[in-house]
């Protein structure tokens, strides 16, 4: 099946069934163009919060359908492809984080969203990279805490809010693939360049950027700024495509990345499983359903809610 006909059959199926498909910016083009929203992390989940759909139609990975599903436990929640994870949530097992949560029992728990559905069980709160510093500022200042599982975000969110937390050793190869020697050549080779970077990218690389945000903040940041026309992102590279067509007269340049790495710039390898052809199956077959237990549900959402009710 061409195209086309695939873009025609998921417009009829979508139709039919009462469904919604939500795509995170990190997905492939031909995605992010059909999909109802495209979002980050954080609206994301406010969009699965507030839909009407009898069938979420997930295009991201593992963790965010998972979190779809907690939100709407009476609503069918589809992947196009289940191996969609995440190396960073796949770096925090739950047996493990229970075993570290035990030695720290006066420390309130956050997690970023990128986690699995038993890790928010064991979390007081759940953040995004939007909101972290929010909520972060929300907790009384004499409240230990845990931030897991990414810790350049961690350390991100101590130097900005001034709170000493103990840190989960995660996080994301993604972020974690930028070069700062290349990144400083290009600067030299584009001397006007404004840098954006995402919390979850090394200390080193945040150090050089002009503006450290979300997925969200940093298009924002990119549609707002006029004192140059040329950028450098330093994040999964699929935010180019949302962001080129939001500013067709600016220059984007993904960051580099290091040498062993495949591509110029650093792609999210579980983002990209998911495929326009994946996502029709999906949506025809009603399947691969993310299915989780009413227990975990319950104990996962309430992180989860209170995240939503203060962003």
């Amino acid at each position: 099946m061409g195209k086309s006909e695939l873009v025609a059959e998921i417009n009829r199926l979508r139709k039919e069934k009462n469904a919604v498909i939500l795509a995170h910016y990190y997905q492939e083009e031909d995605i992010q163009d059909i999909a109802d929203f495209v979002g980050d992390s954080l609206a994301l989940a406010k969009k699965a919060a507030e839909t009407n759909a009898d069938i979420i139609v997930f295009s991201g990975v593992h963790f965010m359908a998972e979190t779809a599903k907690i939100i709407n436990p009476n609503k069918k929640v589809v992947l196009p492809d289940m191996r969609a994870g995440c190396s960073l949530a796949d770096g925090c097992p739950p047996d493990a984080f229970r075993k570290f949560k035990e030695k720290y029992p006066d420390h309130t728990v956050v997690t970023y969203i990128n986690c699995s559905a038993e890790i928010k069980t064991m979390s007081d709160w759940v953040c995004t990279s939007s909101n972290a510093k929010k909520i972060i500022n929300a907790i009384p200042k004499d409240q230990p805490i845990i931030f897991a599982p990414d810790q350049n975000l961690g350390k991100y969110l101590m130097q900005e809010t001034g709170r000493d937390m103990v840190l989960w050793k995660g996080s994301c190869v993604v972020h974690e693939a930028f070069s700062i020697e290349k990144l400083l050549d290009l600067i030299s080779k584009y001397p006007n360049a404004k840098i954006a970077a995402h919390p979850e990218s090394q200390t080193h690389i945040l150090k050089v950027a002009n503006y450290v945000g979300s997925t969200a903040g940093i298009l924002n940041y990119i549609k707002t700024t006029t004192e140059t026309d040329t950028f450098i992102i330093a994040t999964e590279a699929g935010i180019l495509h949302k962001m080129a067509q939001d500013n067709p007269n600016k220059v984007l340049i993904p960051a580099p990345v290091d040498e062993d790495n495949s591509c110029a710039c650093s792609e999210c390898a579980f983002m990209k499983l998911n495929t326009l052809e994946k996502l029709y199956r999906c949506l025809r077959d009603e399947s691969p359903e993310i299915v989780l237990d009413k227990e975990l549900i319950e104990k996962a959402l309430i992180p989860i809610e209170r995240m939503l009710a203060i962003s």
